[in-house]
């Protein structure tokens, strides 16, 4: 036989084995409810989510074609640059070439005008020693003529003599 204390521990199994079997058959609705409710609940959350990753890739991408825009720039930028660098070798180089164009007739110039001074200067000189030859010629002409017009004077009273 049984003790009393054994029946009431078997009654209360038993009667807690019944409490339970409803609530665990009752369990599956509940968790569908929940679960249900939870994403009922989620979507708009995930729906949230999907827009910011979607917003994120979209700005990751803008950052993309905001880098290739400056590429883009800097190297129109430095096309530019290259562009005016030979814009202003070529003007040095033409202001070059006309500056030895203007030298070179500048120097013709100057070569012609030294030409026509010295041949001025060599007429010049020609012309004085021309100048001083005659007047020496004269001079001596002179000179000559005095001379012998001395010495026939000189004759004429050394011939005279003593009268």
């Amino acid at each position: 036989m049984t003790s009393p204390n054994e029946q009431t521990k078997k009654v209360d199994k038993q009667v807690e084995e019944q409490a339970i079997k409803p609530v665990a058959g009752a369990r599956e609705p509940v968790v569908e409810a929940v679960t249900g409710a939870l994403e009922e609940a989620m979507g708009p959350l995930a729906d949230v989510l999907g827009r910011a990753e979607r917003a994120y890739t979209a700005y990751l991408e803008a950052q993309k074609e905001v880098a290739r825009a400056y590429k883009g720039n800097e190297q129109q930028v430095e096309t530019a640059y290259e562009e005016a660098a030979q814009r202003a070798n070529d003007a040095c180089d033409e202001a070059i070439k006309q500056a030895l164009k203007v030298r070179e007739g500048a120097e013709w110039q100057a070569e012609e005008a030294y030409k026509k001074a010295r041949e001025k200067a060599k007429e010049a000189y020609e012309e004085s020693i021309r100048q001083t030859l005659k007047a020496r010629s004269e001079a001596l002409e002179q000179a000559w003529k005095v001379r012998k017009d001395t010495i026939e004077q000189a004759w004429k009273i050394f011939t005279r003599g003593p009268k």
